[in-house]
C-alpha cells in the first residue's frame, strides 16, 4: 500500500476520520501539521491540479466566513500568497503519495488515486463539521 503525507489542522474532527480511512485501507499515513509547515507558493500549488482557485480553499477559516477574503475573486498568485501567510485558508487535507498531490478529501477520487477499503462512508468528509466538538476545526 502506499505511504501518504497527510497535511491536517491537528484536532480536526474530519482529519481524524479521513486518517483512519486511510489506515484502514492499509496505507501508512504520515500526519503533518498543515499550520506549522513553512509553505512556499510554488510547493502548495503543486497540491491543487487543474482544481478552480476557489476550491482551493477551506471555507470554515475565520478570514473567509467574516467576509476579509473572497476566493472566488482571487489570483492564484494572490491565492498562493494568502495562504502562505495564513494556512488556515488552505483546504484540507493536503495529501502526497511519491510525487502526486492531492488537496481535500473526495473519497472516490482518493479510492481511484490510492484505494480505499470498502468501508466508505456516506458522511461528509470535506466540509467540517459544525458540532460542538469540533469547533477547533473552525477557529483556532
Amino acid at each position: 500500500m502506499a505511504t501518504v503525507y497527510f497535511y491536517e489542522k491537528p484536532g480536526c474532527v474530519n482529519n481524524s476520520r479521513q486518517k483512519q480511512l486511510l489506515e484502514e485501507a492499509g496505507h501508512q499515513v504520515i500526519a503533518k501539521n498543515l499550520l506549522t509547515e513553512s509553505w512556499q507558493a510554488e510547493q502548495l500549488r503543486a497540491f491543487f491540479g487543474e482544481l478552480p482557485i476557489a476550491e482551493w480553499f477551506n471555507y470554515s477559516a475565520p478570514a473567509i466566513k467574516y467576509g476579509e477574503v473572497h476566493p472566488e475573486q482571487l489570483t492564484e498568485r494572490q491565492a498562493l500568497s494568502l495562504m502562505v501567510t495564513n494556512p488556515l485558508l488552505i483546504r484540507r487535507p493536503l495529501m502526497q503519495v511519491g510525487e502526486t498531490r492531492m488537496a481535500g478529501f473526495d473519497q472516490q477520487k482518493v479510492a481511484v488515486w490510492i484505494g480505499l477499503a470498502n468501508s466508505q462512508t456516506e458522511a461528509d468528509l470535506q466540509t467540517c463539521s459544525r458540532t460542538p466538538a469540533s469547533l477547533a476545526c473552525h477557529h483556532d
